[in-house]
């Protein structure tokens, strides 16, 4: 399965699965269903209420009406569902920004505009070959931008939560300063004990421990990996009893 390496502006690598060009012709395929529906519903009320194509012929401005949110779309989906139009949201995929953090919206009007040349010129060839032959399966929209479409189901369901059971009965918690960082820097931790976990890449937990261990003005002797995974088990403790 391919997936994309990305280091976050806290120098944590994460890795996430790309989507499929089969997963991203399917979502657009969904996409182009939900106008197809739209445009029918549209017409048979035009019908109902008068003539058709006496209608079109008297309104021309009608096209206009019908091809605007065509046009602008997968713009406005992506900035106010997160990198997400209704066909990804289906597929569970999302664009992300090569540092890990969600697209700006200059970076969603880019892959947008870059949609005449990926995919209305030459019947979206150009895009269907450059997602199959580019490393990080982009389209011409997210080389330019920067870019990429990733799966949003997690690789693993538990081990990749942040959740880390812990012991109820005379828990002592090592490291109250962990109740200063979020949900958010814990998923992070995870993500590095798993990285390493799997990589034995010790330097990435060296380096994880060393710039909590400043940010919350912590002493600990205790090895890297370890004192991760106390912090896990802290936190948890912490939040399960708020």
């Amino acid at each position: 399965m391919n997936s994309i390496k990305i280091t976050t502006s806290q120098n944590i690598d994460l890795e996430y699965d790309l989507a499929s060009v089969g997963e991203r012709i399917l979502a657009w395929l969904l996409d182009v269903a939900l106008f197809a529906a739209y445009f029918i519903v549209v017409s048979l009320i035009i019908n109902t209420i008068t003539n058709f194509n006496n209608f079109f012929n008297d309104n021309p401005w009608i096209a206009v009406f019908l091809g605007v949110p065509f046009i602008f779309y997968n713009l406005v989906c992506d900035i106010w569902l997160n990198g997400q139009t209704v066909g990804k949201k289906v597929l569970k995929i999302k664009v992300i920004s090569l540092n890990g953090e969600q697209a700006s919206i200059g970076q969603y009007m880019i892959r947008w505009l870059f949609r005449i040349v990926d995919i209305y010129l030459l019947d979206a060839l150009p895009a269907f070959i450059c997602v199959i032959v580019s490393e990080k399966k982009q389209r011409i929209g997210d080389i330019v931008a920067g870019t990429a479409v990733i799966k949003t189901v997690p690789r693993s369901s538990l081990q990749q939560t942040i959740y880390v059971p812990t012991p109820e009965v005379n828990y002592t918690i090592s490291f109250p300063e962990v109740a200063n960082l979020s949900d958010r820097d814990m998923q992070l931790i995870k993500e590095v004990i798993i990285n390493v976990n799997k990589t034995g890449n010790s330097v990435l937990a060296y380096q994880a421990a060393e710039k909590i261990k400043n940010t919350l003005h912590i002493t600990t002797n205790l090895e890297p990996l370890y004192f991760l995974q106390v912090l896990l088990a802290d936190y948890n403790h912490i939040t399960s009893k708020m």
